[in-house]
């Protein structure tokens, strides 16, 4: 048990070792520059180094020995109102400008950055850079011309640039950019050297203009000298060229008359065969329309007439399939309902055969096994049917009056009246001649010998 505690505790203990380290591990930003200070190490002289700084990657911040901050690489505009800068020439200039700088990331630089700036608010850095920028700003000014800073403004600007940048690296600072805005003197100095310029460019214009004009009558003369003289030839050679050229035009009538005549010649001749070729292929072209007409006359006969008939012949066919299939079908219809009919009627005459053979098989159960006792179960059921059958057959004799005189039987101690129903009963048909009948026979206990005194029955027809 203590064991396991001290396991968890230990597991526990360095899995808090493990999130604090992680903690501790910094990645520094694309625009920022991680500074780690405190215990960082010494330098390449042996020297311990102030800070150590990280552009564009990681490192682990140890605790207790060493702690983080960052300098941001945005860069800083800065507007420069340089007035009354005084030029090598002693005359005073107004240079408005901006100025862009920022944070190094060179290695050095960086470190002076660290060293100077960690922790400084922007505004705090951009004063600096100003002071800085001015200052370096008036340096240059000091050591150029007017004629220079107005004439060569690339060379300003690298001077510029130059001596800024130099003093910017030392706090840790790059110049980015220098946008001149505008020189201006308070003397007018500039301006008179632009009006000089000007001037002095507006003579010069015209002393080229007045030369060119001078060069222009010079070349006019010649020119027209020089036109006079080709005119001349021109119109000596002209006039031997008009007379050149009558002769060949001429020469050139003659040959095309002759040329014409030949042309009419051929003409007519042409004319002639592609007119008689026309007819032929006229007569041609009539010959197969003939014989096209013919055939489509004979394709109409055969299309009224034989394609009718075909149509016909199948109509009639098509008709007669759909007759002979709408009979097989009404056939097969009545078949099947015949069949299910003589189907339906068969099962239920073996469901009653069955019924009645169930029937038979319990009363057979019921007497035991014995046949005669099964049939009598049967008739003792069916007897008040069998009386109720007998009673109908005599129930609608006329008897208005029967009178007895019953003498008891000549004194043998048998009714009369006894006699006379026997007689009558026996005047019916016998049950056992009605079972006779139908192939049955009665048990013995319904079949006995007459009475004494009654007239036997008659005899079972056959």
């Amino acid at each position: 048990m203590y064991i396991l505690i001290f396991v968890t505790i230990l597991a526990l203990a360095f899995f808090g070792i493990f999130l604090a380290a992680l903690r501790r591990y910094k990645r520094c930003p694309s625009d920022k520059i991680l500074v780690i200070y405190g215990k960082t190490g010494k330098d390449a002289s042996g020297q311990a180094r102030a800070a150590r700084c990280i552009h564009g990657g990681a490192a682990f911040v140890w605790p207790l020995l060493q702690d983080y901050a960052f300098l941001n690489l945005t860069p800083i505009p800065i507007d420069i109102d340089l007035r009354s800068a005084l030029s090598k020439q002693n005359i005073r200039i107004n240079v408005p400008s901006v100025f862009t700088v920022g944070i190094s990331t060179e290695e050095i630089i960086m470190l002076n950055a660290a060293e100077r700036m960690l922790g400084l608010p922007q505004q705090a850095i951009k004063s600096i850079a100003e002071d800085i920028i001015f200052g370096q700003l008036r340096l240059t000014i000091a050591m150029m011309d007017i004629e220079e800073i107005n004439a060569d403004r690339d060379k300003f600007l690298a001077n510029v640039s130059e001596n800024v940048e130099t003093e910017l690296k030392k706090v840790g600072l790059r110049l980015i950019n220098v946008n001149i805005k505008d020189i201006i003197d308070e003397s007018g100095y500039i301006e008179a050297l632009g009006q000089e310029a000007a001037l002095h460019a507006i003579n010069e214009a015209k002393i080229k203009v007045a030369q060119k004009q001078r060069d222009g009558e010079v070349g006019k003369a010649e020119a027209e000298k020089e036109q006079r003289i080709k005119v001349s030839a021109a119109n000596a050679t002209a006039v031997q060229g008009e007379n050149l050229a009558a002769v060949a035009i001429a020469n050139s009538l003659a040959d095309r008359k002759v040329k014409e005549a030949e042309a009419q010649r051929l003409s007519t001749a042409a004319e002639k065969v592609a007119t008689a070729k026309a007819l032929e292929e006229a007569y041609a072209a009539e010959k197969n329309a003939e014989a096209k007409r013919a055939e489509r006359d004979r394709a109409t006969q055969f299309a009224n007439t034989v394609v009718k008939a075909e149509i016909e012949k199948e109509r009639i066919r098509l008709t007669a399939e759909a007759e002979a299939e709408k009979l097989r079908l009404e056939a097969k219809g009545s078949g099947d309902a015949i069949y299910e009919e003589m189907l339906g009627k068969a099962r239920g005459l073996m469901e009653n055969l069955a019924k009645q053979a169930e029937g038979l098989r319990e009363y057979l159960q019921v007497a035991g096994g014995d046949a005669n006792k099964a049939v009598m179960l049967m008739i003792a059921q069916q007897l008040p049917e069998i009386a109720k059958i007998q009673v109908d057959a005599i129930k609608n004799l006329s008897i208005d009056k029967v009178v007895v005189w019953d003498n008891m039987g000549n004194g043998k101690g048998v009714p009369t009246t006894a006699n006379f129903l026997a007689g009558m009963l026996n005047s019916l048909p016998q049950y056992n001649d009605l079972f006779k009948m139908v192939g049955l026979n009665l048990p013995e206990i319904l079949v006995k010998p007459a009475a004494e005194g009654v007239a036997p029955s008659a005899p079972a027809a056959k």
